[in-house]
């Protein structure tokens, strides 16, 4: 079949402009034919990534958070002052979060201004969409001495020098993103900071929320409220502020993101590592809560989203049926918690698109085409789809839960190939 699409990001046509699309589609630089069998996808919209913790991919994952962050994440994302070994990271995980879909990607970089910068620039060389953060920590007790910004004053301007380095990438397609790592690596004058300099620029925000019990006990011990209490006072829950994990929401609280206008990036298998708890999905959007899937690289060991979607899928399942069997059956789970398939993709595309505000996550008219093409048919895969057994609704399930990224044939970023 061969789809129609405008090779860009554009408006529906009046009746008036159809012409000139068709004439934009006829001279466009690549028409693919897909096979039969193939299906035709929106890309993946990764809500949570820690770029710097490529390398560290699935590892250290018996210890509790704290532990992790300290014996493997510092000294690792410490070494990205070295800007050569920043730039081989990033050449390497852009293209091979491409290749599994991944068309847009919100990223956390390290602390180094010239490391994000290099990051920023792979995505637009690479043609990935993405908001790309440094990261500003100065807390004393919750970083290392070694990796931290100096003070408060220096890590909101480090921020500020970002944002316009980011911007002078010059791709409409990569921006820039205000990154505090999480209350406990921040001192209060570097979140006032740091929400100062979002309202002043428009800037999203991103940020970890109320992740785990330690993160939350931490809060509430420092602050005297909740972890998205404090961060909203410092005016970082914003329109389309990304708050990576939110496992311990309460109704409140969800109605003070729900009413900012900020999401979360949920985060299903780094979540039952250090959470704590699952992530209610249907309980935030029912509060009005924007929702969007991430995988938490590296705290989440797989990179790609479509095993993302299951992963949403399996938690929601135990969080409604419950895990331990010392209780009886009504005790022991959380009634209508669980999603299917269909709402899984929808969190990895539309659901993110909405979080972070961007013109994608569906393909249709005014949206910008960030697509992928899933074969059904590959030797050796192992998607199966059997005559007069698997309709439509079947098959969509088996791709989105077998396939795998030699399964994706085919990748584009507003209109243009970008899978290798």
């Amino acid at each position: 079949m061969t789809p129609e699409w405008s090779p860009r990001c554009t408006t529906d046509p009046t009746p008036r402009e159809r012409p000139a699309a068709q004439a934009a589609l006829d001279s466009a630089t690549e028409r693919v034919e897909l096979t039969p069998g193939t299906f035709l996808m929106p890309g993946l919209v990764d809500l949570h990534i820690h770029a710097p913790q490529w390398p560290q991919l699935g590892t250290g994952l018996d210890l509790p958070l704290e532990r992790w962050l300290f014996d493997y994440t510092f000294p690792l994302e410490a070494r990205y002052a070295d800007t050569e070994f920043a730039a081989a990271v990033w050449d390497d995980l852009v293209p091979s979060l491409l290749a599994m879909g991944t068309t847009t990607a919100v990223y956390f970089s390290s602390n180094h201004l010239e490391a994000t910068t290099a990051l920023a620039r792979a995505c637009a060389r690479h043609g990935q969409r993405a908001l790309v953060g440094r990261v500003a920590m100065d807390h004393p007790d919750g970083t290392p001495e070694w990796y931290r910004d100096a003070t408060a004053s220096a890590g909101v301007e480090a921020s500020k020098a970002s944002i316009e380095a980011v911007k002078a990438v010059g791709s409409r397609r990569v921006e820039p993103i205000i990154t505090p790592r999480f209350a406990p690596a921040c001192t209060d004058a570097l979140l006032e900071g740091l929400g100062e300099l979002a309202a002043a620029t428009g800037v999203r925000v991103q940020t970890h929320c109320a992740e785990s019990d330690w993160h939350c006990d931490y809060a509430l011990d420092r602050f005297g409220v909740s972890d998205s209490t404090a961060l909203n006072r410092f005016g970082l829950v914003r329109p389309h502020t990304v708050l990576a994990h939110s496992d311990h929401l309460t109704a409140d609280e969800m109605a003070i993101v729900a009413g900012q206008g900020a999401g979360v990036a949920h985060c299903p298998l780094s979540n039952a590592y250090f959470a704590n708890a699952v992530f209610g999905v249907r309980k935030a959007l029912a509060a009005g809560v924007g929702v969007g899937l991430g995988s938490d690289i590296a705290g989440g060991a797989r990179p790609g989203l479509l095993g993302g979607c299951q992963d949403a899928v399996t938690v929601s399942r135990m969080l409604e049926d419950g895990v331990d069997p010392a209780l009886g059956a009504p005790q022991r789970g959380v009634p209508e918690s669980r999603i299917d398939t269909v709402a899984a993709l929808w969190l990895a595309t539309a659901g993110g698109a909405a979080v972070a505000d961007l013109p994608v996550g569906l393909i249709e008219s005014g949206r910008c085409f960030d697509a992928m093409a899933v074969r059904t048919d590959r030797p050796g895969g192992a998607i199966r789809l059997w005559d007069g057994i698997d309709d439509e609704a079947r098959a969509f399930e088996k791709v989105v839960r077998l396939a795998t990224t030699d399964d994706i044939s085919h990748v584009w970023v507003d209109g243009k190939s970008v899978k290798q």
